[in-house]
């Protein structure tokens, strides 16, 4: 008798399925909204390069802006800092299965609250929480300043800091500013030094973070920089600033701290479930148009099947240790597991889409078919840091050398 088999397909083994039951609902009822709502939305904002905004209204509707939020303050008490990383890197992933640009626009907005919670005075945090929990606001961070011309590019970008009675003056201009015009609020790294932001900053101690409300008349976004081949939702447009005054008020922590305290560090397998988002698409989208097209007896392609759906599960696998490490207090070596996770997960998320491709064929690449957005914008996020650094970086720690976990510097 021929050997039993499974006829459901999966688009990978159900990782997630070690959370506890109410976490693995709330990663469900995401994966629902996901699907049925922000899914078909995403060509739309791709095609006209815009803000996700009705996707961030669904997902307040939903009670889910809040991940990263502390319970006491409303929020639902996920990621790094609260003890439950995978959770909400599950819930990030399946937003990016949906759309890669509004997961990193909700990558870069949880990161922020994450951010205060872990950094802000309490006075602070019960002036921005409920804005978040109560009415919507979103947040970023930004800090952007490339110090060398592209080419083609006519002046440099940065900014300067000038101190003022009771504040701040920020003067300049920042790029890669996502959720430009669509965040209420950005964190915005800045340097008493000089231009630069965070990636550039030779003295950690000049390093400031301050909060900008973004509705201050005398912040301007230029959407005209912003033409990329991927990533096109995220709106991540040059703003300047024109002598905006930061109060006092709104320093967040010492200055320094975000590079002392390694924050960025903590960020880098946020970006690896967005990556794993986007190859589990591509999978899920191979597997139907596989079947549609009855080539699921070929070997070749069943090999190319198998070798996604390996990649999937190593990628699910490496982020559960990574989180296990942030949730048991490991901190030194999450950051460390961090930057290995992200060089793997971008690996194996290009892989899975070239896979689906190949197994698919040139249909696959014409639109409306999402593989051909898929492309496009992993091509361009997984860009976000140098992976050569990154393995480089790696190798330091690995052979007990000095190295930069956060900005991947030699």
């Amino acid at each position: 008798m021929p050997a039993a088999t499974l006829c459901a397909p999966a688009s990978s083994l159900p990782m997630e399925l070690d959370l506890r039951p109410e976490r693995r609902a709330l990663v469900e009822r995401v994966r629902e909204l996901a699907r049925e709502r922000l899914a078909p939305r995403a060509a739309h904002y791709d095609a006209t390069a815009t803000f996700p905004a009705e996707d961030f209204a669904d997902l307040a509707r939903q009670g889910l802006l809040a991940p990263t939020v502390p319970r006491e303050h409303g929020g639902l008490g996920l990621g790094p800092l609260c003890g439950d990383a995978f959770t909400l890197w599950m819930m990030t992933k399946e937003l990016a299965k949906a759309d890669l640009s509004l997961a990193r626009c909700f990558e870069g907005h949880a990161n922020s609250l994450l951010l205060l919670d872990a950094v802000a005075a309490p006075a602070q945090k019960a002036r921005w929480f409920p804005g978040v929990v109560e009415r919507g606001e979103t947040w970023v961070v930004w800090s952007g300043e490339p110090q060398a011309r592209a080419p083609g590019e006519a002046s440099r970008f940065g900014t300067t800091l000038e101190r003022a009675d009771g504040g701040w003056v920020v003067d300049g201009s920042k790029v890669f500013a996502t959720s430009a015009g669509g965040a209420t609020w950005a964190i915005l790294l800045v340097n008493t030094a000089g231009p630069g932001g965070a990636r550039h900053t030779t003295s950690p101690e000049t390093l400031l973070m301050l909060a900008c409300d973004l509705a201050d008349p005398t912040v301007a976004t230029d959407g005209s920089w912003w033409d990329p081949v991927g990533m096109r939702g995220t709106v991540s447009h040059l703003v300047r600033f024109q002598r905006t005054f930061i109060p006092d008020e709104n320093a967040i922590g010492a200055p320094g701290q975000y590079l002392a305290d390694g924050w960025q560090a903590a960020f880098a397998p946020h970006y690896a479930a967005s990556f794993l988002g986007a190859a589990e698409a591509a999978y899920d989208y191979a597997l139907a148009h596989l079947a549609t097209q009855g080539k699921q007896g070929d070997p070749y392609v069943q090999q190319r099947v198998a070798k996604m759906a390996i990649g999937l599960d190593t990628g699910h696998l490496w982020l559960r240790h990574v989180a296990r490490l942030w949730d048991g207090g490991l901190r030194a070596e999450a950051q460390l597991a961090g930057s290995r996770v992200r060089h793997v997960v971008e690996h194996l998320a290009e892989e899975t889409v070239h896979q689906a491709i190949r197994a698919c064929g040139a249909r696959s690449l014409l639109r409306p078919s999402p593989l051909e957005r898929i492309l496009r914008d992993l091509t361009f996020y997984i860009r976000h840091d140098n992976d050569d650094q990154v393995l480089a970086t790696i190798g330091r720690a690995a052979l007990g050398l000095p190295f930069d976990a956060s900005f991947y510097k030699p």
